[in-house]
């Protein structure tokens, strides 16, 4: 009988990575970046029912590159776990930090214990009154939680990409319009194809709701 072939538990964690990177980078970029009005999030996205950015809780957004499959389902667990949460305690007690660790769990589980890896990365991002509290996290497909300042890539050529725009958008957070030209530019995307959305640092005086969340036009900006 021929003994099964031994493949050492470094080399299947290594093989696991490399199956989930090489998912994610086939990817439409995904990024976030502060601003004097609120946090921009903008990629490619061809489709115009299929979001890859939604809105998660009142000042709280979402964003994902990869398997759609896979992150629709990550993206309604986080609207599961805010509500639950917002609704057993008070609406100030759901922050982005909280949801960033509750995905950093299950996706550090489903990589270690699934039939396969999630082929995603996620982005969750909170406004705060100025740009300097606004917080962006980003969760890697084994659970990987890195927080950004400013500004935050998912998928495609991501260290390129942010250096280039880190480059272009300096280190102060720039007015809305030229932040969303300058993202466009780098990224290459047309009008006809931009999923474009906004948390607004005070939607209470600009449109009188807590929802901070809203879709732009990018034929209108």
């Amino acid at each position: 009988m021929q003994p099964p072939i031994y493949v050492s538990p470094q080399q299947h964690m290594e093989d696991r990575a490399d199956f989930a990177r090489a998912g994610i980078r086939r990817g439409q970029p995904v990024v976030f970046a502060s601003t004097v009005e609120g946090i921009v999030s903008l990629t490619h996205n061809a489709s115009k029912s299929l979001f890859k950015l939604s809105e998660i809780y009142d000042r709280i957004s979402w964003g994902a590159v990869g398997r759609y499959n896979e992150f629709e389902a990550l993206r309604q667990a986080g609207i599961r776990y805010t509500d639950t949460r917002g609704y057993a305690y008070e609406r100030i007690d759901v922050t982005a930090r909280g949801l960033a660790n509750m995905y950093a769990q299950t996706l550090g589980e489903l990589f270690l214990s699934g039939a396969k890896p999630f082929e995603v990365e996620i982005g969750v991002a909170e406004v705060g009154q100025t740009p300097a509290a606004d917080r962006l996290y980003q969760i890697g497909f084994d659970g990987t939680l890195l927080e950004h300042d400013g500004l935050l890539v998912l998928g495609g050529n991501e260290q390129e990409l942010r250096q280039q725009l880190e480059a272009e958008l300096g280190d102060e957070p720039g007015e809305l319009t030229d932040t969303i030209a300058t993202i466009r530019r780098v990224l290459g995307t047309t009008d006809t194809h931009v999923e474009l959305a906004l948390l607004d640092r005070d939607p209470q005086t600009i449109r009188g709701t807590h929802r901070a969340f809203r879709r732009l036009d990018p034929q209108a900006l």
